[in-house]
């Protein structure tokens, strides 16, 4: 039976980047890909990176209940496609990375998944990566910290809570918990774990 992953962390602390490392270092993972309304950034892939629809594409979605799960983030709606629960091939593994609302509504609707939240090692450290990475206006680095600050405490709702110091022994980490996952009986790491 294939497992569900779901990340969460706030913005800027690097789950994109751990999760496309993850995915080429563990077979039979596969990436379900997310719908957003929001404008695609430099070097982002349609279908890779998220599918991006308009706002008219998103509400026609939403009447059709093709979302397992959708919410406002930062100013613009993402949502996961129930269709895309099918992604990967036959007995492959899926890795999803959606915001805390997302988390919270898949949690519920898939409870067997495995939630992991990606933390930053301290709030400074999520501010610089935020603000070094220069793709954001100040005020939207604003914004992004203002819900950081929302989402930090919520790290505790997950299976796991896993500190983003390097990708290298932050992708370990995540590569052993997805091993761990596949080798319980029921697909689900015992809770409680934290890295």
């Amino acid at each position: 039976m294939a497992r569900l992953f779901v990340v969460s962390g706030p913005s800027g602390v690097g789950k994109s980047t751990l999760l496309r490392r993850l995915v080429v270092e563990v077979p039979g993972l596969a990436f379900v890909v997310s719908h957003t309304t929001r404008p695609k950034r430099a070097g982002e892939v349609a279908g890779r990176d998220y599918h991006f629809v308009s706002d008219a594409e998103f509400d026609a979605l939403v009447a059709e209940d093709a979302f397992v799960e959708w919410a406002f983030v930062h100013g613009n709606r993402y949502g996961t496609a129930r269709s895309a629960l099918a992604a990967g091939g036959p007995g492959d593994d899926l890795l999803i990375e959606v915001d805390v609302q997302g988390a919270e509504a898949l949690r519920r609707k898939v409870p067997e998944a495995v939630s992991i939240f990606i933390a930053p090692p301290d709030f400074a450290d999520l501010e610089e990566r935020l603000v070094g990475r220069g793709r954001e206006s100040v005020e939207e680095v604003r914004r992004r910290l203002a819900t950081a600050r929302r989402e930090l405490p919520r790290a505790g709702a997950y299976d796991h809570e896993v500190v983003n110091r390097t990708v290298g022994e932050t992708v370990g980490r995540l590569k052993a918990l997805v091993l761990t996952a596949r080798a319980e009986p029921s697909g689900i790491c015992p809770s409680g774990t934290r890295r």
